[in-house]
């Protein structure tokens, strides 16, 4: 499992390609075409804000203005975790083409899935910030430079649930289906439409707190939004379980290897 860890990173070039056919084919065919993947993130925040400002005003608590910025703020790195693991666990399936072929990685495609969809996200964040520039004309706080850090552990998290995933899904395709109601619910689990502080149950507190998506997603929150040092003890145990959700996942990955070319 650790050579063919090791060896993944000896695809780079391969990963890059597969990532920049990945980005032509989702716009190929549109009138908009690349200006999609910024017209999305927009659509977005346009559809949230109409919806949780005017429709459904749910608790909001504290330092959550305005709104539509901290809703966004959540929700944009949302829409790539979900993306990915969509994406990534149908990723093996729907290149059956390619893992039939003897020397190529197969654990190239669960990456590529993760990757292409951080790309709209880090093209998508810029909008968000020069939204945040035209509401608060402070300026964002330098706490951003430790973005960088939340997108890492989100990454690495990412692959490991990817990996799993689209492993799973080769033999069992149930779980497509299952993952869509999966999301929908670690959606509304997650601090993305009401701050942290607001739950006060010590129960459901509990749970989300063994959330990592909670943590990782109160770090975009902290370093964009609020503006301060992010949880370093939250955030490292969750980086800890990133890697250790990695690990484990390549492993099932590895050791399920064999019978793709199979079962594609």
């Amino acid at each position: 499992m650790w050579h063919s860890l090791i060896r993944l990173a000896q695809h780079r070039v391969l990963i890059e390609t597969l990532v920049v056919r990945e980005l032509k084919a989702r716009y190929r065919g549109t009138v908009l075409g690349f200006l999609w993947t910024f017209i999305h993130p927009l659509m977005l925040l346009g559809v949230y804000t109409f919806v949780f400002m005017f429709v459904f005003k749910p608790a909001r608590g504290d330092n959550v203005d305005p709104y539509a910025l901290y809703l966004f703020c959540g929700l944009l790195p949302w829409t790539w975790f979900a993306s990915s693991l969509s994406e990534g666990a149908n990723s093996l399936v729907a290149n059956g083409n390619l893992i039939k072929k003897i020397i190529f990685p197969a654990e190239v495609l669960p990456v590529v899935a993760v990757l292409s969809n951080g790309v709209n996200f880090l093209l998508g964040l810029p909008i968000y910030l020069g939204f945040w520039l035209a509401f608060r004309p402070e300026g964002i706080s330098v706490h951003i430079l430790l973005l960088p850090i939340v997108l890492l552990i989100q990454v690495v998290l990412s692959l490991g649930l990817v990996m799993f995933l689209s492993a799973l899904t080769v033999h069992y395709r149930d779980v497509r289906d299952l993952l869509a109601n999966v999301l929908t619910l670690w959606f509304f689990g997650s601090p993305i439409i009401y701050p942290l502080d607001l739950i006060a149950h010590p129960t459901a507190r509990a749970v989300l707190e063994f959330n990592p998506m909670t943590h990782i997603i109160e770090g975009y929150h902290a370093t964009i939004f609020v503006g301060e040092l992010i949880h370093w003890k939250r955030l490292g145990v969750t980086g800890i379980l990133a890697l250790l959700v990695l690990v484990a996942g390549y492993y099932f990955f590895d050791r399920l290897r064999d019978s793709f070319a199979e079962e594609v």
